[in-house]
């Protein structure tokens, strides 16, 4: 089905962004896990609006109930509800846009596959719909710390032109993440990001970026052959995000410049088993975890709808001009951070489960 995701830990959700509430129902989650709404309110509240000047004006608290599969704070095994209630809605700033296709937004393609669409705000196409996923996928990343370990930490590593590669991955931690309202934990670089979101809000444009990611203390073996490979399920869960333009897991596009013996990452002994002394592979080999460090990265493209004016064309092919009054990201990248964190958790403790279950 097209709104939900993963195998045996299955996520499915729903809402608008001006409706009612958006949420998620989660199907597969263990028994037996402690759970409360503070191990999800966390990364719910570092995607949320409103967090600075640098993102959209929007107020939402963004406050999750877990509506069923507890007893005594712990999971029975069934199915997870998560509510979140819409608060700030606003569905009268896009009456115009109502018969105007926003340039580059899915309006245009919503109403050409269903003949109706959620006009308000993009509807189901509105990074609204996240917090589904977010919420889905804290529960996964508890799971997936208490069980194996693993950690998984995002970070803002480009915003437009602006790129930082002055970053230790294998020592990061999500409190150096947030210490910037860029979320690029180099310092002199999240202050150029800054400048620079500052600069196309003013001018009521937008930019993008890139959001890198690392993924600790995977063991060796998650993913399947062929189809279900770790990087494609990865890749999947990531284009999948709303704006979302580009993938690529180690070295990505920029190994296609190396040779092969530049490229190769050598096997050594670490501790009791084999690990490899490079990781242009990305702690993937053959679709299948190698027990490196997990690293991908994904584009994030300038968010579409913006407030200066713009030349394009109604439904009915007429030319006409569109300066979009909804409140919106001048770069959506910060808040992506958890969204990236939360999808990875839900791919890994997919593979997870499925291997768990060849034991």
């Amino acid at each position: 089905m097209s709104s939900s995701f993963g195998t045996l830990f299955r996520v499915a959700t729903f809402g608008e962004s001006h409706g009612r509430g958006v949420g998620a129902v989660v199907d597969g989650c263990p028994p037996g896990i402690e759970l409360d709404e503070g191990d999800i309110q966390t990364q719910l509240d570092r995607r949320r609006p409103g967090q600075s000047e640098l993102t959209t004006p929007r107020q939402e608290a963004d406050q999750v109930q877990i509506l069923s599969g507890l007893e005594n704070g712990l999971t029975l095994g069934t199915p997870i509800g998560l509510l979140v209630r819409n608060k700030d809605q606003r569905p009268g700033d896009y009456g115009e846009m109502n018969q105007i296709p926003r340039p580059s937004h899915a309006d245009y393609t919503y109403q050409m596959k269903y003949g109706i669409r959620a006009a308000s705000g993009g509807g189901r196409s509105s990074a609204r719909e996240t917090i589904g996923r977010v919420a889905a996928g804290a529960i996964a990343e508890k799971i997936l710390r208490a069980r194996w370990g693993v950690e998984i930490v995002a970070w803002v590593s480009a915003t437009g032109t602006v790129e930082s590669d002055a970053i230790d991955p294998m020592h990061l931690t999500r409190t150096q993440v947030d210490a910037t309202l860029t979320r690029c934990p180099d310092l002199e670089a999240a202050a150029r990001m800054e400048d620079l979101v500052r600069e196309v809000k003013e001018a009521q444009d937008s930019v993008g970026g890139i959001v890198s990611c690392i993924c600790r203390g995977v063991p060796a073996g998650w993913g399947e052959p062929v189809f279900d490979k770790l990087e494609a399920l990865l890749a999947q869960a990531m284009l999948s995000l709303p704006a979302t333009k580009g993938f690529e897991i180690g070295s990505g596009f920029a190994g296609t410049a190396m040779l092969g013996s530049q490229h190769n990452d050598p096997f050594v002994r670490k501790g009791t088993g084999l690990g490899t002394l490079s990781n242009y592979a990305g702690g993937v080999l053959g679709g299948i975890s190698s027990g490196e460090p997990v690293l991908f990265r994904v584009a994030f493209k300038p968010v579409a709808t913006i407030g200066k004016t713009q030349q394009t064309a109604d439904f009915s092919g007429a030319p006409t001009e569109l300066a979009a009054r909804g409140r919106h990201d001048p770069c959506v990248v910060p808040r992506a951070v958890p969204i990236v964190e939360t999808m990875a958790a839900q791919v890994l403790l997919d593979l997870a489960l499925r291997q768990k279950m060849r034991e």
